[in-house]
Formats: C-alpha cells, structure tokens, sequence
C-alpha cells in the first residue's frame, strides 16, 4: 500500500504562496509543489540585477528550473553559474579540457553507464554540499532522457509528527567512496587516493527560505549514525521509498538547448536512460553550498 494512502485526504496539502507577480521574466508552474520553466530571459545576454533577482527566487519558490532555446557558449554557461555563486569541482567526474568547473555530461550506445541514473542530490558526500546545479544539454535523443525531480519538503512535510520527531536531531554518514571509485574509468578518470565522506543532518534546514527538507539519498547516505544499523537501514529503506513518491516529482522532457537548475539542498533527481542507442549529452555547472543544519 501507498505511504500516502487513505481515506482521511491528502497527507500533503500544498498552499501556494500569495507571491508577487515577476517583472523581467514569466514562470510556469510544472506542477504546484515543484518545477517551473522560465522564459522571456536569453542567458546568452547580460543579464540586470533585477532578472538575476527573480531567478533566484524563481528557484527558491519551485526548487528547480527550466530554461529552453538556450544557444550559448561553455563561457557562458561558466558565467551563468558564478552569478549565484563560486563554482564547485567534482571530486571525480570527467571535465572539459581547461575546465574543471564545467563537468562532462554525456551517454551513447558503447557507454557501459549514464549520468545520474538513481535518485540523489549532488555530491551530498561533501563537507559543504553544492548549493544547485546548472545541466544545459546540448544533443539529446529523440524520445526519451528525461530527468525526474523531487521536492525534500513535501517528502518532509507528509511523515507523521512522530516520524519528523525522532528523525530531528539524527544525522547520517554521506560517503562518496563506494559511488566513485571506478564510476569514471571509462571515460578516463583515473581514481582519487581518496573521496569525500561527510556527516548531514536527516533533516535540514534551508538557509534561503527556512522550510525543512528531508536530507537523505539512496546515492550516498550509508547510515544514520547512533543507532543500532538494522535500525538505521530500515529507517532508511522507508525514507527512500516515501522521497520518490510520485506525488513530489515533476518530470521534465529534453529538447537541445535546454537548461535545468535545480537546488540541491531541497531536491533529489535521478535521469532516465532510456534512449539507448541515442545519444545524450552536454555539460553541467555546480555551484558551491554551506554545510547543511
């Protein structure tokens, strides 16, 4: 049966907030607790202060967003994320040449794996995780290679009051070990002597907004630290399950030159390799966070 079944209404009962309405850019809502695509903006172009402004909101109030018909250079994608902040290098993934900022995005039919294939938030294995991440994908497939995302705070806001009572105050051990070592090889990574290892709080507090978001992810999260571990991996096995429930997601299909930037301190997303033997690529750009309370 479904976490979120009953006959007493919905669990999660999302409200709008009475927002102000926007100025330099239009927004349209994906579904009402998640995702928004962004047009009348060309990120080829100086962008004022003020379309800067509402993008950041823009992302605070949907969690991710969605550009299209984005024809710009790597620079330019580069420049577009310092705009919110200083650029973040993976800790093991392949880069442009030059580039340690701008990591390769990329999946064809001799690729052994794709990116992002299972629900995650970026590089949550950092000491200070990334604040968002910007995909601008430049070839995508016909059919297929959607990314799937989903709101932290409505998985948080749907547990019981019990539930969110004993996870406040749990952290959890984030080890980028065994996601690592080896992912990269064939695209001529070679293995760091070591990766990140981190630990989060299970419930984090956003530092923007001041909602609450479940912080925990099949990717990287090994253990909630200070209970007994079959404890631990049951907590965890219900938690995982009830993130990915449909009700949260928003799913966006490809075109070339689309962009997504999404905030990884409230969303998990996972990619859809189902386009094989097509090709799906591009690159992305990762912008620095705090270390989550």
């Amino acid at each position: 049966m479904s976490s979120l079944s009953g006959k007493d209404g919905p669990r999660i009962r999302h409200l709008a907030d009475a927002a102000q309405p926007y100025e330099t850019i239009g927004v349209d809502k994906l579904t009402p607790i998640i995702g928004a695509e962004i047009s009348g903006v060309d990120l080829a172009k100086p962008l004022s202060n003020r379309t800067v402004d509402e993008i950041h909101r823009a992302l605070a109030e949907n969690i991710v967003i969605f550009f299209r018909d984005q024809d710009i250079t790597p620079q330019q994608h580069l420049a577009f994320g310092r705009l919110f902040g200083e650029l973040h290098v993976h800790p093991a993934a392949p880069h442009e040449p030059g580039e340690p900022a701008l990591m390769k995005i990329y999946a064809d039919k001799n690729s052994p794996r794709a990116n992002g294939e299972g629900w995650h938030s970026d590089v949550s294995c950092d000491l200070e995780p990334p604040m968002g991440s910007i995909l601008y994908i430049k070839q995508s497939p016909p059919h297929g290679g959607d990314t799937l995302f989903a709101s932290m705070y409505a998985a948080y806001g749907a547990l019981s009051d019990r539930l969110k009572t004993y996870l406040q105050g749990l952290t959890a051990v984030h080890d980028g070990e065994p996601v690592y070592r080896g992912l990269y090889a064939n695209a001529g990574a070679a293995d760091k002597p070591s990766y990140p290892r981190a630990e989060h709080p299970v419930v984090r507090t956003h530092p923007v907004t001041g909602k609450k978001a479940l912080y925990v992810n099949r990717g990287f999260t090994s253990h909630i630290v200070g209970i007994p571990r079959d404890e631990s991996d049951g907590i965890l096995a219900y938690l995982y399950q009830h993130a990915e429930n449909p009700l949260f997601q928003c799913r966006f299909r490809w075109t070339e030159k689309a962009i997504a930037f999404w905030d990884n301190r409230c969303a998990q997303h996972r990619a859809m390799w189902d386009y094989w033997p097509h090709t799906r690529s591009g690159t992305r750009v990762t912008i620095k966070g705090e270390r989550p309370v």
